[in-house]
């Protein structure tokens, strides 16, 4: 039989209960309920001296990834989606056909001055 083990592995000299008094001081918190359209609620704590305009009135539910809001019986409802744009999508709402057609001609210009066959 070895001797000098200790009687409780993993424990060190002097370890003792861990008590709120070896932790520190916790703040004071109110806890916040959130709810989605499927009716789940998630709860949220923020410190008790919060400004109450500093606490989010919506939240992404984050079992469900839908909004949450605070009153239970009227949860937001999802906001429409809009469709991926590609970017010529964005180019052509910014441009109008004539300036686009314009934009092209300088830039073929351009490169066939580069490439020496600007037809004079």
């Amino acid at each position: 039989m070895a001797s000098g083990g200790s009687a409780i592995r993993g424990s060190r000299v002097g370890a003792g209960p861990m008590g709120e008094q070896d932790r520190g001081y916790h703040a004071d918190r109110i806890q916040v309920s959130y709810w989605d359209e499927l009716g789940n609620e998630t709860v949220r704590n923020f410190a008790a001296n919060l400004p109450e305009e500093e606490i989010p009135e919506t939240i992404d539910s984050p079992s469900t990834g839908l909004p949450a809001g605070r009153d239970k019986n009227n949860p937001p409802s999802v906001t429409k989606l809009e469709p991926y744009k590609t970017h010529l999508a964005y180019v052509k709402e910014r441009r109008s056909e004539e300036e686009a057609a314009l934009l092209l001609e300088e830039a073929l210009t351009q490169l066939r001055a580069r490439r020496g066959t600007l037809a004079n």
